[in-house]
């Protein structure tokens, strides 16, 4: 990508998107496009069509989506499956009708089968049953990764399509029902502390195992991949190490100070027992995070101090 060249980055204000823009700044491109979901309703195939048809951009990050963790997916399903599609598709197809030189869609690391062999390979796509309760979030990345196919086969597109472990970073959502585990442990943890909690209670056992990765360094393998790789298949992006939710809870509580018990409720819902990305395609092209997680823990609750906790 030239420095000059007209990059549109959809989905800017969430945590990926802004990460991506911020990056791009640091890295000296001059031409950034972005519009807030009040102008541009990328769900609006007419909108999205005119948008691009105006602005033209030759480069395209697709980080638009309805997100959230376990409650919000299994609550929201029609929404997470419908508002996902719609976006994805009006995108995609717009970058291909306005001859967008690349394009990046962003996926999740819930595509991939729900007890699929670790850690999880790019071929271990569609080859089992998904995770039930991000089901309809999955199905539509999953049609996202395959549009991007679909107009590569057919059109030549220079379509590509990434998988993000677990993130997290600044601009997290941090929501008390609709967050992902570790912003909502963040937040958790500092209300427990401020309001002189005796303990905190975790959902599930506290076995699954997961993979976290800082959303800048997402950023970072995001320009990495676009400026070097151009092939049809998905890549995973990750540490390549995971850590247990237990674990995970006593790095946050170890960050954030909080010197009280932590509770696991088991009655709630554990989810995918074990997701580990494998990196080794990643690797191999040259690119490995930077960011270890205590480190990246602390950032974000430094950024969340900063924005979610009145003085």
């Amino acid at each position: 990508m030239d420095k000059s060249a007209k990059i549109y980055v959809a989905g800017h204000r969430g945590m990926v998107g802004s990460a991506i823009v911020r990056k791009l700044e640091a890295k000296g491109y001059s031409h950034i496009i972005t519009r807030r979901s009040s102008e541009l309703d990328l769900r609006e195939q007419e909108a999205v069509r005119t948008f691009f048809q105006e602005e033209q951009p030759e480069y395209v990050f697709l980080a638009a989506a309805k997100v959230g963790g376990i409650v919000a997916n299994n609550t929201y399903r029609a929404e997470f499956l419908y508002e996902n599609l719609m976006i994805e598709a009006n995108v995609i197809h717009s970058a291909y009708e306005t001859g967008v030189k690349k394009l990046m869609f962003l996926g999740s690391s819930c595509i991939y089968p729900k007890l699929a062999p670790q850690p999880l390979k790019e071929e271990y796509l569609l080859t089992g049953e998904l995770e039930p309760t991000n089901e309809p979030y999955a199905i539509a990345k999953i049609a996202g990764i395959k549009l991007c196919e679909a107009y590569r086969d057919q059109y030549g597109c220079n379509f590509i399509s990434v998988m993000p472990t677990n993130l997290y970073g600044y601009n997290d959502n941090y929501h008390p029902q609709n967050s992902h585990v570790l912003p909502a442990l963040i937040r958790r943890f500092h209300e427990a502390k401020e309001s002189g909690t005796e303990a905190v209670t975790i959902w599930g056992s506290g076995s699954p195992m997961r993979e976290f990765l800082f959303a800048d360094d997402l950023a970072e393998a995001c320009l990495f991949l676009m400026q070097r790789y151009s092939g049809r298949e998905l890549i995973n992006i990750g540490t390549g190490k995971d850590i247990s939710i237990k674990e995970l809870a006593l790095s946050v509580k170890e960050v954030v100070s909080f010197e009280g018990k932590l509770i696991f409720d088991t009655s709630k819902p554990d989810g995918t027992p074990r997701k580990l990305m494998d990196v080794s395609k990643l690797h191999s092209l040259g690119w490995q995070h930077t960011t270890e997680l205590t480190e990246g823990i602390a950032l974000a609750y430094a950024d969340f101090k900063a924005k979610h906790v009145a003085v």
